[in-house]
């Protein structure tokens, strides 16, 4: 349910309500706007009146929202949700676009901080890399571990840049106290435990599209994690799997639009995931740019022959650089932006 309330309603009455409401034990959400204030409202509402409230002068109107995910539904938080991330508050959303990019996995201390810098060179405003890797295959490298998040942050006192880093048990959680963004992978993104853990924090949440998933269960994922108390949630689109074998999965841009329809969390794409292919990856990155997505993460390798996992797929830093200034020039092109 959401609560419209007037525009000229005082402070005072306004507090007065939400206080009565949550004495209801029932959970407020206050989203101002530039013409009226709305009050989203959480959990067992068949204990309010419609008509009592409707009733009240400083309320302009009540509405039922009809699908199951609440906290981040438009119709509860109407602006978009801008997302800091780390000490400097770097902004994710509503125009501020996040440049993610780093190996799939931290391999060395040398191969972490060459890319890192390279990357941050070419305009990449977070670093990326896996320390706990899902892999298919049991015999596959399963990445570094808690040295590989030493490396990291390593690299993040090298260059400054927060770091982004996949996440695969609850357990590992003081693993990640000095992590400044926390990815769900896609394998987990329906591992409902760990979702309602990372709701228990106030880190940024990076939370992956299941190859198999839709967009719908997907911001039911993202509920999860809301309705922990924890609001700061990026959405990501990384492909997922059709009946195609060109490409390691297809990369449902159109999500992109639908996802900034319904809700107002900010939505990333991954286009090294979702094609698999390196030479894919600038094409598909500057349409995700096109059709107005938040942010892109893109997997860069120093020597992708050579890399631990997913070499194909990863760029070279020369690569990247290139691939980040077509992404700003159709950023400047299609979205007006110098």
């Amino acid at each position: 349910m959401i609560i419209i309330v007037k525009q000229d309603a005082k402070e005072e009455r306004v507090r007065d309500l939400i206080q009565w409401i949550e004495a209801q034990n029932l959970r407020t959400h206050v989203s101002k706007g530039d013409y009226a204030t709305i009050i989203g409202i959480i959990g067992d509402i068949s204990k309010l009146d419609d008509d009592l409230i409707t009733g009240l002068d400083i309320v302009e109107g009540v509405k039922h929202i009809s699908e199951p995910f609440k906290s981040a539904n438009r119709k509860f938080h109407p602006k978009d949700s801008i997302i800091e991330v780390g000490e400097q508050k770097l902004k994710v959303g509503h125009g501020n676009f996040a440049l993610i990019a780093g190996p799939c996995s931290v391999e060395s201390e040398e191969q972490i901080i060459s890319v890192a810098k390279s990357v941050k060179a070419a305009g990449a405003t977070m670093l990326r890399g896996g320390a706990f890797k899902p892999r298919t295959s049991p015999y596959d490298f399963q990445g570094l571990k808690a040295d590989g998040i030493e490396l990291l942050l390593e690299a993040k006192r090298e260059t400054g840049l927060p770091i982004v880093t996949e996440i695969m048990n609850a357990n590992h959680l003081p693993l990640f106290e000095d992590v400044d963004v926390i990815q769900v992978g896609a394998r987990n993104m329906q591992n409902f435990e760990l979702l309602k853990e990372l709701g228990k924090t106030r880190k940024p949440i990076l939370i992956k599209r299941g190859l198999a998933n839709t967009i719908k269960e997907l911001l039911m994922s993202a509920e999860y994690i809301m309705a922990g108390g924890n609001e700061n949630v990026i959405l990501c689109e990384r492909g997922i799997r059709t009946f195609e074998t060109a490409t390691r999965n297809t990369l449902d841009l159109s999500a992109v639009t639908v996802l900034h329809e319904l809700t107002h969390l900010p939505v990333v794409v991954d286009p090294s995931h979702a094609t698999g292919v390196a030479r894919y990856v600038k094409p598909m990155a500057m349409a995700a740019a096109a059709c107005g997505a938040d942010g892109l993460i893109i997997e860069v390798h120093n020597d992708p022959p050579h890399a631990l996992c997913d070499g194909a797929q990863s760029l070279r830093p020369e690569q990247f650089e290139d691939v980040a200034k077509a992404v700003r020039r159709v950023r400047a092109a299609a979205l007006g932006e110098e």
